[in-house]
C-alpha cells in the first residue's frame, strides 16, 4: 500500500510542478511587451533535487555514504543575461509557446496516469468488473 501512496505523492508534486511552471510561463507571455521585465522560469534542478531526495538506499556498510534527505522547493528565477527587446524585455514569445505546449504535454501525462490508477482502485472495489 506504501508503494500505491508514494505513486500517487509522486504524480501529486508533478502537477504542482506542472501548475507552477504553465503559471510562470502565462505571466512571461502577459509581459511580453513590459518595459525591463526580465523573463521568469520554474528551476528543473529543484524539482529533480526533490526527487532524488525521496530514495531510499539501503546501506551495508556503516562507511557508505547516504543520500542528502535534504527537500528543496519549486524554484522560480530570472533570466538576467539575455535581452529580446528594445525595452530591455527577456521574454523570447516563441520559446515561451513552446515552453507552455510542452508543460500541457506534461500535465496531460500526469493526469491520464492519476486517472488509470482512480480506474484500478475502482476496479478493485468493484471486484474485477
Amino acid at each position: 500500500m506504501k508503494l500505491f501512496n508514494n505513486t500517487f505523492n509522486h504524480l501529486a508534486q508533478g502537477l504542482d510542478y506542472a501548475s507552477t511552471k504553465n503559471k510562470v510561463i502565462a505571466n512571461n507571455i502577459a509581459n511580453v511587451d513590459t518595459p525591463n521585465y526580465k523573463a521568469k522560469k520554474v528551476s528543473f534542478h529543484s524539482q529533480l533535487e526533490q526527487e532524488q531526495s525521496k530514495l531510499e538506499t539501503l546501506r551495508t556498510h556503516p562507511k557508505h555514504i547516504p543520500f542528502n534527505r535534504q527537500s528543496s522547493t519549486i524554484k522560480i528565477t530570472q533570466n538576467q543575461n539575455h535581452t529580446y527587446n528594445h525595452n530591455g524585455n527577456s521574454v523570447d514569445l516563441d520559446k515561451e509557446m513552446a515552453e507552455l505546449s510542452k508543460n500541457q504535454l506534461y500535465y496531460e501525462a500526469l493526469t491520464e496516469r492519476i486517472n488509470g490508477k482512480f480506474n484500478s482502485i475502482r476496479t478493485v472495489l468493484g471486484g474485477g468488473r
